[in-house]
């Protein structure tokens, strides 16, 4: 195996934020959990009221030879609403808020170097995706890992995951395995 590195992305459901990075060359392991909060070893009951602080996010483990955390980054930005503050659709709260959790000042100066292209390409809103350091991350259950693969048939899956992957497939076909 080649040299791998960690990058945490929180953009709203884990779900799909999982299933879109598990399609992707390069990326070797991708984990649901929960970032940013302010209790230990918290629990998904917990994390959907809102009051634990913690966005729900993914671990992914990448070669950057085959992927760069730049091509990474455009592909979080273009699945999911980088503009809306604590939303991602119908889910709402600061659970499913944007945010990058860099692990180096690489990656924190890749992604202000990202937002900031964006802002002047691509997004008339203001981007609201929050920067900040690796603070502690907790896998989410297990009924939680692999979900869109163990449950591609179901409706959520059908009608929010699906439209956000024919999207990831018509930009980022050269990235996909």
């Amino acid at each position: 195996m080649n040299d791998t590195t960690i990058a945490y992305l929180a953009g709203g459901c884990f779900w799909c934020t999982e299933a879109m990075f598990q399609r992707l060359k390069g990326v070797n392991s991708v984990v649901s959990g929960y970032m940013g909060g302010e209790i230990k070893n918290p629990a998904y009951r917990e994390i959907c009221t809102g009051r634990t602080g913690h966005a729900e996010a993914i671990q992914l483990s990448y070669e950057p030879s085959i992927i760069s955390y730049k091509s990474l980054l455009h592909v979080f930005f273009a699945t999911h609403d980088p503009t809306t503050l604590n939303q991602q659709g119908n889910d709402k709260g600061t659970q499913y808020r944007s945010a990058i959790f860099y692990v180096n000042e690489y990656q924190k100066l890749t992604a202000e170097e990202v937002i900031k292209e964006l802002q002047t390409t691509t997004f008339d809103s203001p981007i609201v995706t929050e920067v900040v350091a690796e603070v502690p991350f907790y896998s989410a259950e297990e009924e939680h890992q692999n979900y869109y693969n163990q449950h591609i048939e179901q409706m959520y899956c059908s009608y929010v995951i699906n439209p956000k992957l024919a999207k990831l497939k018509q930009s980022f076909s050269h990235l996909l395995l």
